[in-house]
């Protein structure tokens, strides 16, 4: 592993070795032994197996005894940057286009642990009793965009996210059952679209689309919020979900050619 001359005295020096241990895994090298590992960080053995053994038991890599490979979860590493950077960037502008065709708040956010986390925003008009803001956090099975990002994952995905979650009560409208979350999220994914009604808090309705990267794999979610009061279940299923799915593919358009573009600036 090589070292660098120089290091402030804030260098975690066992942060460095763990990431190095991450980056060994590749196209060219998707499964590793021990021995792998330590050779190409420079580790020795015994190093080498604490920090794989770490990194199993955060669930960021398998094992089957012998080999080491990657898990899905490194994908979270990434999401960070995705939502701080290119994600809410280009989808501001569909947020504000959307939010002036159906005249409501529309946002965009991704899954985080057990929650969904608000990347990028318009505000129309308040709805909720808290204010909503880039980086707010809400639980993922109350919401229409959380009902999205969880119909996205696999069986493994969804079943570590029941294990971190705790299904409460928020209204007389919250599904609070894995059998009933998981029947919703199967019928969000054959209609490619998740409304809920008053489930995270009374008097709020809303609904999500996904938004999809180059290989299909949903990122993130966009939705559409108003209250129950002034919108009929009917007319948001009829005038807003157009509209949000029309965003939504614009939205994921642009990624489709945002690093292009980086790599030509």
């Amino acid at each position: 592993m090589a070292e660098p001359t120089e290091r402030g005295a804030h260098h975690v020096q066992s942060l460095e070795r763990g990431l190095a241990v991450i980056r060994a895994f590749g196209a060219g090298s998707p499964e590793l032994t021990l021995s792998d590992v330590a050779r190409s960080t420079g580790l020795t053995r015994a190093a080498a197996r604490r920090f794989l053994l770490t990194l199993v038991d955060l669930g960021y890599v398998r094992t089957d005894g012998k080999y080491f490979s990657l898990t899905a979860r490194v994908l979270e590493l990434g999401y960070a940057f995705l939502s701080s950077m290119t994600l809410p960037e280009v989808a501001q502008p569909h947020l504000e286009r959307l939010s002036a065709e159906v005249r409501e708040s529309s946002s965009v956010s991704v899954l985080e642990g057990a929650d969904i986390v608000y990347v990028a925003r318009v505000a129309v008009s308040r709805i909720m009793t808290v204010s909503i803001n880039v980086g707010t956090r809400f639980p993922a099975y109350a919401t229409s965009m959380g009902h999205v990002l969880l119909a996205g994952l696999d069986d493994e995905g969804f079943a570590r996210y029941l294990e971190q979650a705790e299904l409460q009560r928020l209204t007389s409208h919250t599904l609070t059952s894995p059998a009933a979350l998981r029947a919703e999220l199967a019928a969000v994914r054959q209609q490619g679209w998740a409304l809920v009604d008053q489930e995270l808090e009374e008097g709020l309705r809303s609904v999500a689309a996904p938004i999809r990267d180059r290989q299909g794999r949903v990122v993130a979610a966009v939705n559409v919020s108003t209250h129950a009061s002034r919108t009929p279940r009917e007319t948001v299923i009829e005038e807003m979900v157009p509209p949000l799915l029309a965003a939504a593919k614009r939205i994921e358009d642009d990624l489709a050619v945002a690093p292009a573009q980086a790599r030509r600036g």
